[in-house]
């Protein structure tokens, strides 16, 4: 019965891998269809990734990667009980964890695209200035 059981749970690092998928395509916009289309799958076929349901073989993962505009190794990042050694990578900054919270909020993924549809410089920098200042009023 317990193999039965172990069944029916997704592995912790298909789950993981899947949910830096739909990090990254929420974070590009990009619907499950759109990436599905892409890769010449079903959007449900999407879902499962995502879920962690079904496992992403490594050429899949490779065309996801390219698609999303990151390397494979953006879906490993991260992955609890697997620490790195030597080079630190941007998942073990404390803060930019803080700031990968962020950017995966619902708030934060609505900044990021309205605020990369903004052509003029200037009017960035002033943007980032006000929001500077706003901060700085606690």
């Amino acid at each position: 019965m317990a193999d039965k059981d172990n069944k029916k749970k997704p592995n912790p690092t298909d789950v993981h891998v899947g949910s830096r998928i739909r990090l990254r395509r929420n974070m590009l916009g990009m619907s499950q269809e759109k990436l599905g289309e892409n890769l010449g799958i079903t959007f449900q076929q999407i879902q499962k990734y995502e879920k962690g349901t079904n496992r992403v073989g490594a050429s899949r993962l490779q065309a996801i990667a390219n698609i999303l505009g990151v390397p494979v190794a953006f879906f490993f990042e991260d992955l609890p009980g697997h620490e790195t050694t030597g080079n630190r990578g941007f998942a073990e900054d404390p803060s930019a964890a803080l700031a990968l919270d962020f950017c995966t909020s619902a708030e934060g993924l609505q900044l990021n695209r309205a605020f990369v549809r903004i052509a003029d410089l200037k009017v960035r920098r002033r943007i980032i200035d006000l929001v500077k200042s706003l901060a700085a009023e606690d």
